[in-house]
């Protein structure tokens, strides 16, 4: 689990799926009973000495939603999920399918493409437009990538979650060849470093987690 200060107050806390309910029974035992609230999308418990809890649903909307909101909630994180990820950077992609944790698909590359240079004139233009083509080709491998891992699980697919850099995925969604899986796009949006293997395979732990934004009483 990890934890970050919140815009408005508070603190966020992301809790694995299969820490949830233990992480609930945490917080009444550190705040006294409470009741819970909420809709398709959020889960709020207010305890008697005035602390609050968000859970903001993964992978919403939780259908049915309502009471008992705590139970629906935990079951509903805990679900089994086939879900794709297409991570870029400039210069970088990776696209896996993952059951739960696992992940059974996948594929990362890279393409050159060149950093930025403070030379001036007609060394400059040429030099732009070479790494426009390089940065180019780049996402265009990016793209292929995605359609070719991706693509054959379309129809099992219960989301899509994009990651890398937010420019770069920016750059490729008006590529129409994209559109089926950006209608499958789901959040959180990943901020990963350079997408390598290593860093596809840990990404579950970012989108399965609950994310909670704790307020503590006054």
């Amino acid at each position: 689990m990890s934890a970050r200060p919140a815009r408005g107050g508070g603190r966020w806390v992301t809790v694995p799926p299969e820490r949830l309910h233990p992480w609930i029974d945490g917080f009444a035992d550190r705040h006294g009973p409470f009741s819970a609230t909420g809709d398709a999308r959020v889960v709020r418990l207010l305890a008697d000495d005035g602390a609050l809890a968000e859970l903001h649903v993964p992978f919403p909307p939780m259908t049915p939603p309502g009471p008992p909101h705590v139970t629906r909630l935990v079951a509903h994180a805990g679900a089994d999920r086939r879900i794709g990820v297409f991570l870029v950077r400039l210069g970088g992609y990776a696209a896996g399918v993952f059951h739960g944790s696992v992940l059974v698909a996948s594929k990362v590359g890279s393409r050159l493409v060149q950093g930025r240079t403070a030379a001036g004139g007609w060394s400059q233009q040429r030099f732009a437009r070479r790494r426009r083509n390089q940065a180019d080709k780049a996402f265009d491998d990016a793209v292929e990538t995605a359609l070719r891992v991706l693509t054959p699980h379309l129809g099992e697919l219960d989301g899509v979650v994009l990651g890398g850099d937010r420019r770069a995925v920016d750059a490729l969604r008006p590529d129409r060849r994209l559109a089926p899986l950006l209608a499958l796009e789901t959040e959180p949006f990943l901020v990963v470093p350079d997408p390598r293997l290593a860093v596809l395979r840990d990404t579950p732990a970012q989108f399965r987690a609950v994310r909670v934004r704790v307020v503590d009483p006054e």
